[in-house]
């Protein structure tokens, strides 16, 4: 885990997210929090971290998402040598 992310902030802003209750609550949560380009951005990474999984081409993913090639392989990168959260996530999701 990276030390500098870990503060008490972050861990408050983790635990309102954690008492989100329904996707609508979500979208209500995250449209005050984050402009609507760093939610679509996240959601682009998750996206192409799920058709990595898939073992989908960067070729494919770039059609389908509008993904650089450079977001393609840090998020490759992260499914790799990282702390695993996408695989956890993606695991408990079923994909």
């Amino acid at each position: 885990m990276n030390k500098k992310l870990h503060t008490e902030a972050v861990d408050t802003l983790f635990e309102a997210i954690l008492n989100l209750e329904t996707t609508e609550e979500c979208y209500t949560f995250f449209e005050d929090l984050a402009t609507v380009n760093e939610i679509l951005s996240l959601s682009q990474r998750f996206e192409v971290a799920a058709m990595l999984r898939e073992k989908k081409t960067y070729q494919e993913i770039a059609k389908k998402t509008g993904a650089s090639t450079a977001t393609i392989s840090r998020v490759n990168r992260s499914l790799n040598y990282g702390n695993d959260g996408y695989e956890l996530v993606l695991t408990r999701m079923g994909r």
